[in-house]
């Protein structure tokens, strides 16, 4: 009898094969209250290093790390009255605490905008105080009606970002330095995956924002993922909570906002981006463990090497893990460190130690070879860095050939439905075609110029829409 796959074929079922990586990967476990996840070990690493390279990216373009309270007065959130209207029907709202009713019922953090103006509107007062840079490392909660671990839960982690200007032209600048030297770099070069940069279209805009940057990711089946958004905010939240300051004039000016963030989503679009049938694919730049180096058996001579090459590789500067669990059969454990998508595994056994080699086995392009234990250290490195752009130029390719440039509705919704991206001028578009589309659950991911490029308006002419099912 042919051996049961360790996970559901992606061609089979790919909602249940993502479901058994998470199981089986160790990632996540789904948490007691619907909607709510418990993240592993093995996923909180892959979470820590996303957390490590954006927020040098975050610092790195100005902005400093804060804390902002998980309870809201609600009273903040009816200031501004589209973005209450937007968040309404996700709130987790107290009403009872201390065995008693509030006065007032405080909501579970949705997103900060509101009580960060609260306080924006105290520390600015002058000129000199802009611009202000704020990020938060943080959970929120929005009540989520159709829960999927990573994807969309009712609690997750991200960071947010909030910002305060002296006029519109540096707000809006800086909302594209995060959307392009921020984001779109991290989820380019580390997560490996080539994501569309765009605009959103008003309808599918932040709600209380007056525009939407957005990065798009093609997962493994052909649908759209939102991987992070970058909002200008105007001055509609300095309106509504009066964030002023005093201009070199001599005059009280209103602020201009951005807000932006990412989250635990991007493990959810890490794996259905590079993931394959025996598991998850890794990319070396983000992975916590590049190289684990296995013990075949428990010779003391094997483990002894095994080790001195785990220190060998560490000094070299790779992340590496030594799996010495002898008593663990090794088909297994070789199995496990597939599912979790390590880079390279190292295997040593008294044979190889006899011909002075290592087996060498790449779970990026697949395939194993006998590689010199003393070019171990010189060459990993460099084989890190190709699996690297193998990734990323898979995911390019992927999207490239799953893309169609339609001219009609009909068109658009055929290639979404059949499981790829369209391009479809706005101008034959519009708002009324996205309502046709959103019929067939096909939804406007962005809209990009003709060069490729992320428009300065809606109505630019030339705009593509980009069109697909999304998660």
């Amino acid at each position: 009898m042919a051996k049961a796959p360790v996970l559901t074929p992606r061609a089979d079922d790919f909602p249940r094969w993502y479901q058994d990586l998470v199981n089986k990967a160790e990632l996540a476990d789904n948490g007691p209250v619907r909607g709510t996840m418990v993240i592993r070990p093995y996923g909180y690493g892959l979470w820590e290093r996303m957390q490590q390279e954006m927020d040098a990216r975050i610092k790195e373009a100005g902005a400093q790390n804060a804390y902002f309270p998980l309870f809201i007065p609600q009273s903040y959130l009816t200031r501004e009255a589209e973005h209450v209207e937007g968040f309404a029907p996700e709130l987790a709202i107290v009403t009872h605490g201390g065995g008693k009713e509030l006065e007032e019922p405080v909501v579970v953090r949705p997103t900060s905008e509101t009580i960060v103006n609260e306080y924006f509107s105290k520390w600015v007062q002058s000129y000199r105080d802009l611009p202000l840079l704020i990020n938060q490392w943080a959970n929120v909660v929005r009540w989520e009606m159709r829960p999927r671990v990573f994807l969309r839960t009712t609690e997750f982690l991200w960071q947010e970002g909030h910002t305060a200007h002296a006029t519109y032209e540096d707000a809006r600048d800086y909302a594209a330095h995060i959307h392009k030297e921020v984001y779109a770099d991290f989820m380019v070069n580390v997560l490996g995956i080539d994501v569309v940069l765009g605009r959103k279209t008003a309808g599918e805009r932040f709600a209380g924002a007056i525009n939407t940057l957005t990065l798009e990711g093609m997962m493994g089946d052909g649908k759209a993922l939102q991987m992070g958004t970058s909002h200008e905010l105007g001055q509609n939240f300095a309106k509504a909570f009066n964030t002023q300051y005093l201009s070199r004039d001599g005059k009280q000016e209103l602020v201009w906002q951005t807000s932006w963030g990412s989250s635990t989503r991007m493990v959810g679009g890490l794996i259905m981006s590079h993931g394959d049938d025996s598991g998850l694919r890794v990319p070396p730049r983000l992975a916590p463990v590049q190289v684990v180096v296995l013990a075949i058996k428990g010779d003391e001579a094997v483990l002894a090497k095994v080790r001195e090459i785990g220190d060998r590789l560490k000094a070299a500067g790779v992340r590496v893990q030594v799996d010495d669990r002898t008593d663990t059969p090794f088909g297994r454990r070789a199995v496990d460190w597939e599912l979790k998508g390590v880079p390279v595994r190292v295997e040593v056994g008294p044979r190889d130690l006899e011909n002075g080699t290592a087996m060498l086995a790449r779970r990026i392009p697949g395939g194993k070879e006998p590689v010199a234990l003393d070019a171990l250290a010189a060459l990993l490195p460099a084989v890190l860095e190709e699996d690297q752009a193998l990734l990323l130029r898979q995911s390019r390719e992927r999207r490239e050939s799953r893309t169609s440039d339609v001219s009609t509705i009909d068109a658009a919704v055929e290639a979404a439905v059949a499981g790829g991206w369209a391009r479809i001028p706005w101008a034959d578009l519009g708002e009324e075609g996205e309502a046709r589309l959103a019929e067939h659950a096909v939804t406007v991911r962005c809209l990009v110029a003709e060069d490729g490029s992320v428009p300065g308006t809606d109505d630019a002419p030339g705009n593509v829409a980009v069109v697909a099912r999304a998660y």
